[in-house]
This record gives structure tokens, C-alpha cells and sequence, in this order.
């Protein structure tokens, strides 16, 4: 693995981590509370999508109050299931692949938007389901940092030792 460095170790003039919601860029060296974190993300997700599964269930009981009839109820019950999977497939590939891979409906944020919504305790399930192998979007945003600081060695060490000094082939132009 690489040598990990904190954002206070870092030389002058190095790119900056992304912070991780909920996680700050304690994610670069894994440090502070970031542990700690780790188990309550996900314990905050599925708490979440209980109460967001207990909230659709009184909203699919609310129909069924109505007598409708069974085949409403059915369709209703597959939209909210439809919308559910839908909304994690989208969030899984948004962890793990950066909003850049979306493509075709799932980059679609104002017409399915209320997809999104509905499908909210899905989108829950698959953040918790990523956050228990690490923190969500931490590996995108550590290829991006690494990324970033091997392109920042590459310069820094392409460069002679003294700013604005000429180098070879770096001589003054005739005029």
C-alpha cells in the first residue's frame, strides 16, 4: 500500500483531500474519530431506512384503507419496490463509481426525481451495505488523491533546485 499522509504532513503546495461527508478527510490516514465512524454511519443508515420503510408502510396501508381493491394494492406495493432497487442500483454505482459513470436514466436527477424519492429506503440500504466495507466514496476519492499527489511529485520533481534559474535547454531567447 502506499505511504498515507495526513493533510498536516503534507509538503507546501500539495493537492488537498476531498472531505467525505460525514467523515471530513480523517479518511486519508484513517485517523481521530474515524473508526468511531465507521460503525455509526451505517448503525445511522439502517436506522434511517427503517424509519423511512415504516413511513412508506403507513403510506401503502393509507391506500389499502381505501379498498381499492387487491390489484392496486399489488401495483402499488411493486412501484414502491420498483422505485426502491432503482434508487439503490443509482446510489451503489454513485459510491462506486463517481457521478461521472451515470449514465442514461440514471443521471436523470429532475424527471425521476420522484423515483428518487420514493425509492429512498432503498438508496439507504445501499449506503449502509457500502459503508460496512468502507467509508462511502472513500475509494473514489482516494484515486483521486493519489492521483493528484503522483502528478504533484511528478512536477515537483521535474523541477531544477532553484525557481526561475535556467536550466539546460532553458536558455535566454534571442531577440
Amino acid at each position: 500500500m502506499t505511504q498515507e499522509r495526513t493533510p498536516s504532513t503534507q509538503p507546501a503546495g500539495a493537492p488537498e483531500p476531498q472531505p467525505i461527508r460525514w467523515f471530513g478527510t480523517s479518511w486519508v490516514g484513517r485517523g481521530g474519530d474515524y473508526r468511531l465512524r465507521r460503525v455509526l454511519v451505517p448503525v445511522g443508515a439502517l436506522l434511517a431506512a427503517a424509519a423511512g420503510a415504516f413511513v412508506l408502510r403507513l403510506a401503502v396501508e393509507g391506500i389499502q384503507v381505501a379498498d381499492n381493491g387487491g390489484f392496486l394494492n399489488g401495483l402499488l406495493v411493486a412501484a414502491v419496490a420498483v422505485c426502491s432497487l432503482l434508487a439503490a442500483l443509482r446510489t451503489w454505482k454513485l459510491l462506486t463509481e463517481g457521478r461521472d459513470a451515470l449514465t442514461g436514466w440514471m443521471a436523470e436527477d429532475r424527471s425521476l426525481g420522484v423515483v428518487w424519492v420514493i425509492g429512498g429506503v432503498g438508496s439507504l440500504l445501499a449506503y449502509f451495505l457500502r459503508a460496512l466495507r468502507e467509508a462511502p466514496g472513500e475509494a473514489l476519492h482516494r484515486a483521486a488523491y493519489e492521483q493528484a499527489l503522483a502528478q504533484h511529485e511528478r512536477r515537483q520533481a521535474g523541477r531544477s533546485g532553484r525557481p526561475g534559474s535556467t536550466g539546460p535547454g532553458r536558455g535566454r531567447r534571442k531577440r
